[in-house]
């Protein structure tokens, strides 16, 4: 038997999981619903009296939006019973009622016509932003759709998000709302948006990536002015004019700041999967380019990133030998790769890295570079540039 205490706590779950679908022109479907009340039997009502005449009493109290139904009920023992069956409630409204979030319901479908009515492109991608349309200030609101207008009529316009003409209008507010920008803006546009990112869909310009660069050689220093530790855009990077003969490539930062010094070498670090950014710098072209990163299966990824636009890339420390040497220094990988192989690893890489996709050495296994003795990892990463 549902108490009009169960019925809200009901709605709440729904609400939760379809009020969304209660928007746009399919949401007439869900209504009227009606709430089966756990109408007893006469066998029900004769093992508990009491509890079946308070729950009816509750509801003959009971003051609020829908539409209560009675049963009635001939029994042998009890006699003639007027019983509540059902509630019904005829839109949701009424459902947002019940559970306090009816000032939210009415703003979001205020909105949500208004803008349907200018913008019906936005129908579906704004119906998935419930919270957006019930809980965003008017100001904010506003912005927003004055965002969606300027980047419509200027869809490549090149500007930093810093330079929108638009009252308040600033990085920081776009920067915490950019998801879903990006998802109202592809739905405006239509076409073909797969793989675009926010700033190619809103045709803005994107803040340079610094990369990280370490100068390890003493003449190679000279010709930037003597600087050791470089974090500049790729393509300011990509225009000193050098030709290094070595190019490391580790994944730790901390690693690439404890580097010594390497005759004709420069080392970029902590790039993760931004390593595919160094395909801009034509001079790692002619150079030994070594790449050291974990033994997990990401940093195998991030291995097969570089070698697909560096060929001759060759891994450091990243072999069977290395992980089962320190197998007392193992950790647990968080969340593996869903790959199940890269077709630019070696032979020797794509075993281990096919076993630590299975496994075979343990639940998630993985070595971190950094976890290795510098006496060890230096010299191993020296004779693999070539210092004898």
């Amino acid at each position: 038997m549902k108490s009009p205490d169960s019925v809200r706590q009901w709605l709440l779950r729904r609400h939760a999981s379809q009020h969304r679908d209660w928007l746009g022109a399919e949401a007439q479907q869900h209504w009227p619903l009606a709430i089966p009340l756990g109408l007893p039997t006469e066998a029900e009502a004769l093992r508990q009296p009491d509890a079946v005449r308070a729950w009816a009493d509750g509801w003959r109290a009971w003051r609020g939006e829908g539409e209560l139904r009675w049963a009635e009920r001939r029994w042998r023992v009890l006699g003639a019973q007027t019983l509540p069956e059902a509630l019904v409630l005829h839109g949701p409204r009424q459902a947002t009622a019940w559970i306090g979030e009816r000032e939210r319901w009415d703003r979001a479908v205020d909105r949500y016509t208004r803008t349907a009515a200018r913008r019906p492109a936005l129908t579906r991608a704004l119906a998935r932003h419930y919270d957006v349309l019930a809980d965003y200030s008017d100001a904010d609101f506003q912005r927003l759709l004055d965002l969606l207008d300027w980047l419509a009529a200027h869809p490549g316009s090149g500007l930093y998000p810093r330079q929108l003409p638009l009252a308040g209008m600033d990085s920081k507010w776009l920067e915490s709302r950019r998801n879903v920008v990006a998802e109202l803006v592809a739905a405006t546009t239509g076409g073909d948006n797969a793989g675009k990112d926010f700033h190619q869909l809103c045709g803005l310009r994107r803040a340079p990536s610094l990369l990280r660069m370490r100068v390890l050689d003493p003449a190679l220093r000279a010709v930037v002015g003597g600087l050791g530790d470089i974090s500049a855009p790729v393509g300011h990077l990509a225009a000193i004019p050098w030709r290094p003969s070595t190019v490391v490539i580790v994944e730790n930062l901390q690693t690439g700041l404890a580097l010594e010094d390497m005759p004709g070498a420069v080392a970029f670090m902590g790039l993760g999967y931004a390593v595919d950014a160094l395909g801009e710098v034509p001079w790692i072209d002619s150079a030994t380019c070594l790449y050291w990163g974990d033994i997990d299966t990401h940093g195998y990824a991030i291995l097969h990133q570089a070698r697909s636009r560096f060929p001759h890339v060759v891994s450091v420390m990243m072999d069977e030998a290395t992980m089962l040497q320190f197998a007392t220094l193992w950790t647990e990988e968080r969340s593996q790769h869903a790959a199940d192989d890269f077709p630019t690893l070696t032979p020797d890489e794509r075993t281990v890295y096919a076993a630590l996709r299975k496994n075979s050495w343990g639940q998630a296994l993985r070595l971190e570079q950094e976890r290795i003795g510098w006496d060890i990892a230096w010299p191993a990463l020296a004779r693999a540039a070539g210092i004898t």
